[in-house]
């Protein structure tokens, strides 16, 4: 993508927003499917062991989410201001750290997985399946790294068609070989819940390798080299300063919303496997709204530090009103879709009509507030892209401190229940965008914009 195309920018945004959103609707369809075939050829407590762990997971991959975003804004400036070398040393440095990263997690979480899903609150029935799943996930956690980083650079240069192959890959891999593992097709061992952990961890070994040939063959800016070597075996520490400073931020949000996560989870749990496995389900339905929401926010953030990069800080304000009605077209558009048809969506997951129904309940509870979810990405993706990062995370972490979390804890324990879960994340999320949008518009867009590289 050139940032000084003449092509509108409506054009150029769809252009890159279409495989973006594929490859997260990609990413959430192999979640789900691998849901389907252990919820299916298994049964609901291996669902729900799968679902325990996702927060833990979530947790985990926060501050290389973090570190991501913060290399692709720095990239995304460097490649406006056309500078390819200083995009491969931000690039290289990246990579480094975030392997690093992953040995670090692989190491730790591995040893300590049971201690981890105690603290979880497991049920006891789903215990020994819930640690064995995530001590195989948790020791594959430095390539899983490596395949998050590298996609994510790739869209700092304008390029989501390769990630979109990666993941149609990666997809197409995975859903072979969990049901193979689970049935113990072609002589390979039945392996129950842990077979959808085997089949992640396929699918992005095969990604890495073919990104490695791919990327070669077709001499693409950010394909493997000496230059991108280098960076890796001597990073920049003054650009991994730069990137922490922006990546941090991000990542500590993340993991504030994870550990309010892994509070939900417990409470979730006091209701039983039912629950938990409801909860599963729920989370998978979002993420189809969620997953494009965020994606919008993502293309934003991109095109306003490449605009920052090429010093055309007029197109900001055009990128920023680009986004918010996107979101209020395909975001909402995904949102009533999800409501006239959600019985038969949640039906994919759970066969039991009672929890199917549990499930729906909840859904109708919260899912028209990630339109707010979304419009609150775009204005706090427009701020990070100039280096303004600490402001969103504030704000962002304020909502979650103060009223999903407190507001889940007291609502559950209300004649609400299980429901009162989902009015307090329904909550955080309006007043998150209320709070994003105010201080873009009365205090962001007052601030001189400056390249950061």
């Amino acid at each position: 993508m050139n940032p000084q195309s003449t092509r509108p920018l409506w054009q150029r945004f769809a252009f890159f927003l279409v495989p973006l959103m594929a490859s997260n609707i990609l990413q959430a369809l192999s979640g789900t499917i691998n849901s389907i075939y252990v919820g299916q050829m298994i049964g609901v407590e291996a669902l729900a062991a799968t679902a325990t762990f996702f927060p833990i997971m979530f947790f985990l991959m926060s501050f290389i989410i973090g570190l991501s975003s913060g290399s692709t804004v720095l990239i995304g400036q460097a490649w406006g201001a056309r500078d390819i070398d200083k995009v491969k040393r931000i690039t290289g440095t990246t990579l480094t750290a975030a392997i690093a990263l992953g040995l670090v997690v692989a190491f730790v979480g591995g040893i300590f997985t049971e201690q981890i899903m105690t603290v979880l609150g497991a049920p006891e029935n789903i215990l020994h399946m819930a640690v064995g799943y995530a001590r195989i996930v948790l020791i594959g956690m430095p390539g899983f790294f490596l395949f998050l980083v590298v996609t994510s650079v790739l869209r700092g240069v304008g390029d989501t068609i390769t990630p979109l192959l990666s993941l149609i890959m990666s997809m197409a891999v995975s859903l072979v070989v969990t049901p193979a593992l689970i049935q113990g097709w072609f002589g390979l061992p039945q392996l129950g819940v842990d077979a959808a952990a085997w089949g992640m961890i396929a699918g992005f070994l095969t990604v890495l390798v073919f990104l490695f040939v791919y990327m070669r063959a077709r001499n693409m800016p950010l394909a493997p080299d000496a230059v991108l070597l280098g960076a890796m075996l001597r990073p920049d520490f003054r650009l991994l300063g730069l990137i922490l400073k922006l990546g941090v931020p991000a990542g500590l949000q993340m993991v504030i919303s994870s550990i309010a996560g892994i509070v939900v989870v417990g409470l979730v749990n006091r209701f039983g496997s039912d629950a938990t496995a409801a909860y599963g389900a729920l989370g998978q339905v979002m993420s189809y709204v969620q997953f494009p929401a965020m994606s919008i926010g993502i293309a934003a953030s991109i095109f306003a530090a490449q605009a920052i990069g090429a010093r055309r800080n007029d197109q900001i304000g055009e990128i920023t009103r680009t986004a918010v009605v996107l979101n209020l077209i395909i975001t909402g558009g995904l949102i009533i879709l999800a409501y006239l048809f959600s019985q038969h969506v949640v039906a994919l997951f759970i066969t039991d009509p009672e929890v199917v129904e549990l499930t729906e309940t909840l859904l109708h509870v919260v899912l028209w507030s990630i339109l707010c979810f979304g419009w609150s990405v775009v204005f706090s993706g427009i701020m990070r892209a100039s280096g303004t990062v600490y402001a969103p995370m504030i704000l962002s972490l304020a909502c979650i401190l103060l009223i999903e979390l407190p507001g889940a804890v007291w609502l559950s324990q209300t004649s609400l229940g299980l429901t009162g879960i989902w009015v307090a994340y329904a909550a955080s999320f309006t007043m998150m965008l209320v709070l994003q949008a105010a201080w873009y518009q009365f205090v962001w867009k007052k601030k001189e914009i400056v390249a950061l590289v």
